[in-house]
Parts: C-alpha cells; sequence; structure tokens
C-alpha cells in the first residue's frame, strides 16, 4: 500500500462547493484506489458535503485502516448513532482512538445526550493518558457542560495543567450556558490573569454570562476588552454585547453597538436588538426595526416574530399581539411555537380576558407547559379570579407537583380574598408534598463588583448602614402616602413581625446597599436582578423611592424589566 509521504497533499485542496466526486474521479486517474492517505481525505471530504455513504464506500475499500481512516469515518457519521457504532467496530479491530477520535465521539454524545458513552469514553481517555491534554480535556468540558453537569466539566479543567485558549474558551461558555454566570465570569478573569489570549467563544461566552446578571459594568469591561483585542466587530461578539446591554436594561448602547456593525449584522443580531427593545415594551421600536430587516433583505424567523410579540405583550396590547401571530402563520408561513401562543395567553391574561386566555392555553396546537399555566395563574392573582387560580395551579402542578411558585400565588391569592382556611390547606398541602419555597434573592452591581442579598440577610459586611439606610427610606415614603400592601404576608403573624418581614425583602436590601454614601455615584441608576417575581409591595415601595430619591430603578425580575422613575414604572403595574 502507498504511504502518505507518496502522494501531493495539494491534490485534495479543492475550491468550496466542489463536488467531491469530481475530485475522487481525478485522483484515481493517478493513484491506486487503495492508497491509504488518499482514502482518509476522501472520506474527510464526503463528509463535509454531507456524502456519507460515499464515505463509507471509500473506507471499505481500505485494506488496513488506521486511526486516521477510523476518525475520518467516526467523524462523517457525526450527530449519528452510526459513529458511535463505527467506533466500537473500530476497537473490536483492535485500532486506538487518538485525541481527535474521542473529540468527534464526545460532540455525538452531546446531540444524542448519551451520557454514559461520554463517560466511558472519558475513562477510556485516562487509560489512554490523553485526558488531560487541552484538546481532549476541551471536548470533555463541553460535553459536561451541555450535558449539564458543570461540576465534572470543571472537575475537568481544573486537571488540565497546561490549559490554552481552547480550554478556557470551552470553560466560559460551558458555565455560562449551564446558568453558572458568576463561575463563567470568574474563569474569564483567570484567563486574563494567566495571559491566555481571549477568542470569540470566550468574549461571547462572558458576555452571556454577564447578561444574565444582567451586570452592566461587567458589560462595559468586557467590551473594553474586546475592543482592545480586535474582537468587538467580530459578529458573534457584536450579537452578545446587543444582547448583555439589552438584558442590562441600557438599551441605547445595544444600539450603538447594532449601528456600528449593522453592516455585517446576521438576523442573530437583529432579534438580539428586537429582543432587547421587546423587554422595555418598546413596541414601536421593535416593529420599526423588524421592518428596516425586511429592507436590508434579512428574512424575519421565528424568533424576530418572538421579539414583536414579546414587545407587544409586555405593552398590555392584545389586539396588536393577536395580529401579529396571524400576520406570522397566514403572510410568512411561519409556523407558530409553545412560546409565541404562551405570549398571546400573556397578554389577554394581563388584560383580564382570563376566559380567553384559558380557551387558548386549551385550544392551541400545543400541550400548554408550566410557563403558560404560570402565566395564567399570575393573571389571575392580578384580577383576583380565585377559583380559576386554582385550576390554573392545579395544571401546573399535575406537570410538575414541586412548583413553589403554584403553591406560593394561589395562597396569596386566597389570603388577599380572606379565605384563610384554604391558606392553611394549600400551606399543609405544601409541607406535605415537602415543597420548599424558594429563597428570594437579589444583586446589584457596583463600580464592577456584584453584591447579593438574601430576605432578611445580615451577612452583608455594610448590613447595619444597609437597615438604618432602608429604615431612613420607609420612614420617608410612608410621609409621601406609601401604604404598606400587607396582604402578601400571612395574617397570622403579629404587627411587628409582619412589618419585619415585608420590609427586609431582598430587592429592598439591594436598593438601601446601593443608597448608601459612596456606594453608587449620584444620579446613577440602581440596577437590581431578582430570581423571583417582585412582590406587590416592593413595586410600590420602588415607586415612592425613585420619586423620593429622584433616582431611576431598574429591576429585571423572572418575569421582565421594571423601570421606576418619578413614581411610575413602565410596566404599569401588570407583570
Amino acid at each position: 500500500m502507498n504511504d502518505s509521504s507518496d502522494v501531493d497533499r495539494s491534490t485534495l485542496s479543492v475550491p468550496p462547493n466542489t463536488d467531491p466526486r469530481i475530485t475522487h474521479a481525478r485522483a484515481l486517474k493517478s493513484w491506486s484506489h487503495q492508497d491509504r492517505f488518499l482514502c482518509n481525505q476522501l472520506i474527510t471530504l464526503y463528509s463535509r458535503s454531507n456524502l456519507s455513504s460515499y464515505a463509507h464506500r471509500v473506507f471499505a475499500q481500505i485494506p488496513s485502516p488506521n486511526v486516521v481512516s477510523w476518525t475520518s469515518l467516526i467523524s462523517a457519521h457525526a450527530d449519528s448513532l452510526l459513529s458511535l457504532r463505527h467506533f466500537v467496530s473500530m476497537l473490536r479491530r483492535s485500532a486506538l482512538p487518538n485525541q481527535r477520535t474521542v473529540a468527534s465521539l464526545l460532540r455525538t454524545c452531546t446531540t444524542l445526550l448519551c451520557v454514559p458513552f461520554g463517560l466511558s469514553l472519558h475513562s477510556l481517555s485516562l487509560k489512554l493518558g490523553f485526558a488531560n491534554e487541552p484538546f481532549s480535556g476541551s471536548a470533555l468540558i463541553s460535553f459536561y457542560a451541555k450535558c449539564r453537569l458543570a461540576g465534572s466539566a470543571l472537575k475537568v479543567f481544573h486537571e488540565i495543567p497546561e490549559r490554552d485558549e481552547v480550554c478556557y474558551s470551552a470553560v466560559v461558555v460551558g458555565l455560562a450556558q449551564s446558568s453558572r454566570p458568576i463561575d463563567a465570569l470568574s474563569a474569564f478573569a483567570d484567563m486574563q490573569c494567566c495571559d491566555i489570549g481571549s477568542t470569540v467563544h470566550s468574549v461571547s461566552g462572558a458576555l452571556r454570562a454577564a447578561s444574565e446578571l444582567a451586570a452592566l459594568e461587567q458589560c462595559a469591561i468586557i467590551h473594553a476588552h474586546a475592543v482592545v483585542t480586535g474582537l468587538d466587530n467580530n459578529v458573534v461578539v457584536a450579537s452578545a454585547l446587543i444582547d448583555g446591554y439589552g438584558k442590562a436594561g441600557l438599551i441605547s448602547d445595544a444600539r450603538c453597538v447594532f449601528d456600528e456593525n449593522v453592516a455585517v449584522m446576521n438576523d442573530i443580531g437583529w432579534n438580539a436588538m428586537m429582543s432587547s427593545y421587546a423587554q422595555q415594551g418598546d413596541v414601536e421600536s421593535a416593529v420599526k426595526l423588524f421592518h428596516e430587516m425586511e429592507a436590508r433583505g434579512l428574512v424575519p424567523d421565528e424568533y424576530s416574530f418572538l421579539a414583536i410579540l414579546t414587545a407587544c405583550c409586555n405593552a398590555g396590547l392584545v389586539v396588536e399581539t393577536e395580529n401579529w401571530l396571524t400576520r406570522m402563520r397566514l403572510e410568512y408561513a411561519l409556523e407558530p411555537r409553545l412560546e409565541h401562543y404562551t405570549c398571546l395567553v400573556t397578554a389577554m391574561g394581563n388584560a383580564g380576558k382570563l376566559e380567553e386566555a384559558k380557551r387558548l392555553a386549551m385550544t392551541m396546537p400545543f400541550e400548554p407547559d408550566a410557563a403558560v399555566w404560570r402565566s395564567l395563574l399570575i393573571a389571575c392573582g392580578h384580577h383576583s379570579d380565585v377559583d380559576m387560580a386554582r385550576s390554573a395551579a392545579e395544571q401546573l402542578l399535575e406537570l410538575d407537583p414541586n412548583d413553589d411558585s403554584a403553591y406560593v400565588i394561589v395562597a396569596n391569592i386566597l389570603s388577599s380574598s380572606g379565605r384563610y382556611n384554604e391558606v392553611a390547606e394549600v400551606r399543609k398541602r405544601m409541607k406535605d408534598r415537602r415543597v420548599k419555597k424558594e429563597g428570594g434573592m437579589s444583586w446589584i452591581e457596583v463600580r464592577g463588583e456584584v453584591h447579593v442579598f438574601m430576605s432578611g440577610d445580615r451577612k452583608h459586611e455594610r448590613t447595619e448602614e444597609v437597615y438604618s439606610k432602608l429604615m431612613e427610606l420607609m420612614e420617608k415614603i410612608e410621609s409621601l402616602g406609601y401604604v404598606p400592601v400587607w396582604k402578601v404576608i400571612s395574617h397570622e403573624l403579629g404587627e411587628k413581625e409582619k412589618k419585619e418581614a415585608l420590609w427586609y425583602h431582598s430587592e429592598k436590601l439591594a436598593v438601601a446597599f446601593g443608597l448608601l454614601n459612596g456606594v453608587s455615584p449620584p444620579h446613577k441608576a440602581l440596577r437590581i436582578v431578582k430570581n423571583l417575581r417582585i412582590c406587590k409591595d416592593c413595586h410600590e415601595v420602588f415607586k415612592y423611592i425613585s420619586r423620593a430619591e429622584e433616582r431611576e430603578i431598574i429591576v429585571r425580575d423572572v418575569n421582565r424589566y421594571h423601570r421606576f422613575l418619578n413614581g411610575v414604572c413602565t410596566c404599569r403595574d401588570i407583570w
């Protein structure tokens, strides 16, 4: 058999989009069809052209396939069970994989969610001694992260002695995708401290983490780093910047990045900008951008429509939400997904059209998921429809018996209606099922550092000042007419206990901290992120504080954005 050294490597360097069968025919005129190097190259060419059957046919002509041959065949069938079967055949023929073989197989395991097979590959990599090498280690990090095993991904990362930019990119992206934004940002900072070069992936991953935290200053720091490294003009990084600034509530900065890169911006960037407007309920800007997108020859997709529907929903425009859903189907031949219908259910519910919202949930071409029933349940709370709230809660608990929000929202609605015996029943049921209420947590970013507060938290280094400031604020807004919303607190508590339970919510502590002298520059907006829905009392308090302190307060809770200014919130008290 001819060896690879006998073949001119430039022979198979073909222009893109060239049919590999033409290259194959030309190659056969000069060399044997059994030439292993030639066959390996042809397998790769066929796989890149999605002609896997031809790739398998070429492989079958190799009398003694080596690890490169097997890896080429496995890669040709990536993302299918065939690649795993070919790997088993490879082992049966006493051929051992290399790092590239394992990396390709791990990508397949991720796509097919074959976690046990991936674990076996990790074990084999350890036995062969290359699990801690940067190339295979990066593939393992990505595998574990995408399988929601972030702890294992971090363990693999720490076991790699010589980490390169690929390793860091894998762990930053993996942790960001696994909803571990603080760990992702820590890894990105460690990468810079170790003087490891940034990549498009590491920067966009860090921006994704910053956007999840709504950490404006972190986003700005990473933006500056991207400018210095020359990555800011990359369309992936630019789209991540738009998303980051948008989720931090700084729409003007998101738009600046968008306008600077509009010439190269793809549909992902356009959708990110529309989503930024949508989160604020800015329908006019979102729709205008939608039409500009079309004028530039880009075709709106389901995410473009989701942004428009979200904008209409957040603005409380039921008719417009329904019209855009109809246009999506009839004018653009796009079938709405569950999340598109969820926008309309939410818009109807918020507008008080509870029966219509429920009817839509029951008749749409999808089984309602937890998000649909939760949105209807929240709407029932706003409009004090106890009976429908119980019905929606039952539907929600059928899907997820451990959903604490269903119990909490129903209990609050019943309590507001004075049906305390039924409140006790709901709490007993919650206790019997061992469902624990998720604790409220809020965080605020100040001078590049994120400060986290829990309800009733006394762990912060400036706790005494925070509580003193909060007391001062509460007294100040009471003089302006603030009346506590007692119905969100258990009626069984005494007056003092009720006051403490209401005053020391995590978001109130975060605002009090932000207003301490020297913490945040005067007149700068306070930006707070809450892991749960902001309660009615905190919402009322923030309206009064924004007026009393002449300070803009921006809160991103689990549902939407709230921008408090001069005693008014942009959500119009519907969330």
